[in-house]
């Protein structure tokens, strides 16, 4: 069989994000958000070739999920929603023209369900590729509503604001949500030195398995719900989100390490649940090299990954994750850097 040779092919990036100070806080039942998330790489990748739709065919996109091996054929204009019902709401974000028949590749570098944005990365990349097929030019703040509204209306999920805002801004994002889901994003710009301690100290632990806590956090959001803005915990995790933006200015390590700490234990104050026992397994670790924090990624639960601190001594650093990744049970460190730039888009 002849392979094809497509008329355009459009590559879009998007990283992911770690270490969400402020988390919770960007939901709608929070009124008011103020989240700091670092984004990171390796990204997650999309590749779309272009074809003219011949047959002019319904079933007329191609979608290649390569995580899962896994590939199907749909119509952008219904999608079924019955297999990976992300990508279908993605792709169904923007109309595609008939005449275009396409063959769409995703993958991500890191275990399904890290708890690190993957999903809304995915929606942020898609998007941002499929916008690339029309002459009419999408803001990036389009682009962050459309992921969101993925997530939200089309599949009817509960979802905050900040994963889709680093997924298409990138760099160290302090997110301030005034009104759901409307919010201002800013971008730190550190010292180079200050990033390449940043690099250095920072470790991401998968936790062994997929993330799954819906049960968990509908108990969560039941009880946010009665208690709405002036949530306890959720005015803490606003202040917790501006003091580490503020300690991460000054360059003080030490007090953000401490604050995603803080953080940490208002999600276990949520709910015991969203601290996992593995991820206590690593913090007690973390804790014998001397780390500096800590932090469950997105809004904790069973599996997923948490980020750590680390000591300022590269020997404790490296002690401490000799030592995780000597547990077993699927639990390891993840390699990654830290990511300066949000959503890319080629087109060839």
């Amino acid at each position: 069989m002849v392979a094809r040779t497509p008329s355009r092919v459009i590559h879009a990036t998007a990283p992911l994000r770690i270490n969400d100070i402020g988390g919770w806080t960007d939901t709608w039942f929070s009124g008011e958000g103020k989240v700091l998330n670092l984004a990171i790489s390796p990204p997650v990748e999309v590749e779309i070739k272009v074809f003219p739709n011949k047959r002019r065919r319904e079933k007329r996109v191609l979608v290649k999920a390569k995580d899962y091996r896994d590939s199907f054929w749909m119509d952008p204009d219904e999608p079924a929603y019955d297999v990976h019902p992300y990508l279908q709401g993605a792709l169904n974000s923007l109309r595609i023209p008939i005449k275009h028949e396409l063959e769409v590749s995703v993958s991500a570098h890191v275990p399904a369900g890290s708890a690190i944005g993957t999903s809304a990365s995915v929606c942020v990349a898609l998007i941002g590729a499929i916008a690339a097929l029309s002459p009419q030019t999408r803001s990036t703040d389009e682009i962050v509503s459309l992921a969101h509204r993925v997530e939200t209306e089309k599949l009817g999920l509960q979802s905050g604001v900040q994963d889709q805002i680093c997924a298409a801004y990138g760099g160290i994002c302090f997110i301030h949500m005034y009104n759901y889901p409307e919010a201002k994003v800013t971008n730190l710009f550190l010292p180079l030195s200050l990033r390449d301690e940043l690099k250095q100290r920072l470790s991401l632990i998968y936790l062994g398995k997929s993330h799954r806590s819906s049960e968990i956090h509908d108990d969560v959001i039941s009880t946010l719900e009665t208690g709405g803005p002036q949530s306890k915990e959720i005015i803490k995790m606003r202040i917790l989100a501006e003091r580490a933006r503020d300690y991460l200015k000054t360059g003080d390590l030490k007090n953000y390490g401490k604050m995603m700490i803080q953080n940490n234990e208002c999600q276990r104050a949520l709910h015991s649940g969203l601290i996992p026992a593995e991820a206590d397994t690593v913090i007690a670790i973390a804790k014998k090299y001397n780390a500096a924090g800590w932090k469950v990624n997105g809004a904790g639960g069973k599996g997923g990954s948490l980020t750590i601190l680390g000591s300022s001594r590269s020997h404790e650093r490296e002690h401490m994750l000799q030592e995780i990744n000597s547990l077993g049970k699927g639990i390891k460190s993840l390699r990654f850097i830290l990511s300066p730039s949000g959503l890319t888009v080629t087109d060839q």
